[in-house]
């Protein structure tokens, strides 16, 4: 659960209404910084977490550092269907770098309404929440996803009270003797590998390398 209180004066809500409603202005806002956690610990978080629930022999080491075009093959080799690659926009720049140095030119592909860096028709999703180490390096997953591919699910429970959008309530709290309107913003999430090779992760790949003096 993620959980924060969105307060409010009244007389926000009074006089500061036209043309747009502040208070679903302020909500939508929480909203967003309440997923932006949510995804960081969807990531992170060491029970459920993706980075924690990559199977052992699922894992594989960059060969000489950055990721290379043999590393994300060798990747995409361990799994049927991988539909996604997610990595940190830095991890993913460092990619683009090996590719140009060996004169290669990866593809995009279309994902939702918009396009997106791909390596053998599989696309790269950024996520700056994926941690980078103090010594510049980070990791690269491969996901294939949905109940009916056992795949990565995310989990949420529906139809409970107060909610506002899947998953996640919002219940008012009263008003106090400051004039202050409270709403409690609660979102309940998280997500299951439905078999070992549904999750897969290039780990150790060096984003940044010093130059020799």
């Amino acid at each position: 659960m993620v959980q924060t209180v969105l307060r409010i004066h009244t007389r926000v809500a009074d006089l500061f209404n036209d043309p747009m409603d502040q208070t679903e202005q302020q909500l939508r806002l929480t909203l967003e910084a309440l997923f932006e956690r949510q995804e960081y610990e969807l990531m992170n978080n060491r029970e459920y977490g993706l980075l924690h629930n990559v199977d052992y022999n699922q894992r594989i080491h960059a060969h000489v550092g950055p990721p290379t075009p043999d590393d994300l093959d060798e990747l995409l080799s361990m799994r049927r269907n991988t539909q996604y690659l997610l990595a940190h926009p830095r991890t993913i720049a460092a990619f683009g770098r090996e590719c140009n140095r060996l004169g290669l030119y990866p593809e995009s592909v279309e994902v939702g309404d918009d396009r997106a860096f791909a390596w053998r028709g599989v696309p790269f999703l950024t996520c700056n929440k994926i941690p980078i180490a103090d010594d510049q390096t980070s990791s690269i997953f491969a996901m294939r996803v949905g109940e009916e591919n056992q795949g990565v699910i995310g989990l949420h429970q529906v139809d409970i009270p107060d909610e506002y959008v899947p998953g996640t309530s919002v219940r008012f709290m009263g008003i106090n003797e400051k004039a202050i309107i409270s709403y409690l913003v609660s979102s309940y999430h998280s997500a299951a590998v439905l078999v070992p090779d549904a999750l897969g992760m290039l780990d150790s790949v060096e984003i940044a390398r010093s130059e020799p003096q």
